[in-house]
């Protein structure tokens, strides 16, 4: 009980740290540093990615190593290629 009581309370007081600073950046013309900084910090902090959740437990994840085992299903080695080179513009027509 007390976990969920701590973390509202840490929820709370820090969004209100963080509307103070924003409000005195805004509207106090002696605003300095501190309330920069508080401000950069928890927008900076609003960026995070929370709901990532590991690639094991993520919903339609695509398994680790399916490149390579696609790959490895071709036949090829990686990097080469059957394309044919480009012609350049003074080649000719090419051999006969």
């Amino acid at each position: 009980m007390a976990g969920p009581i701590v973390r509202w309370g840490a929820v709370l007081g820090l969004g209100a740290l963080w509307w103070w600073a924003v409000l005195r950046l805004a509207l106090a013309p002696d605003a300095g540093v501190l309330e920069g900084a508080v401000a950069a910090g928890g927008w900076g902090l609003s960026l995070l990615p929370v709901h990532c959740v590991p690639k094991d437990r993520a919903t339609g994840a695509v398994p680790s190593g399916r490149w390579a085992a696609a790959w490895r299903a071709t036949g090829r080695v990686a990097g080469t290629t059957t394309a044919s080179p480009h012609r350049r513009s003074d080649a000719g027509s090419g051999l006969s």
